[in-house]
């Protein structure tokens, strides 16, 4: 069975850090392109970040660039998001997702590019 799990979320205040991780079982990630998305209550879903199969192409939101980062390690076969000065606006449940990637440099921003979702992880940033 085919499935992402993500952990690392909690309540945390401005200004702090947290990394998120997205860990696959029944399948290897080394053939998948992995983003992150984020829903915050009454809001639709969006995305916050994506990197390819090789590592290589990594893409951000705006709103989270040059305070989030992604990365990967294949051997572990786990995604990770390094989240960093935290605001309030960053409260969310954040979902990662894997599309199957043709292309080692292939990235999709598109949520209906992503087949396999996770349940989801909350981050609440609040004084």
């Amino acid at each position: 069975q085919l499935q992402l799990v993500e952990s690392g979320g909690g309540l945390v205040q401005p200004g702090d850090s947290l990394r998120l991780s997205c860990a696959a079982s029944g399948f290897t990630l080394d053939y998948y392109a992995i983003a992150w998305f984020r829903q915050a209550p009454g809001k639709e879903r969006e995305g916050v970040s994506a990197i390819s199969r090789s590592g290589g192409r990594t893409n951000y939101a705006d709103s989270v660039k040059g305070r989030f980062t992604i990365s990967r390690d294949n051997a572990k076969n786990t995604v990770y998001l390094e989240m960093s000065s935290l605001k309030p606006e960053d409260t969310a449940v954040y979902y990662c997702a894997a599309a199957v990637a043709y292309g080692r440099d292939w990235l999709g921003l598109a949520q209906s590019n992503y087949g396999h979702w996770g349940q989801g992880t909350q981050v609440t940033v609040s004084s």
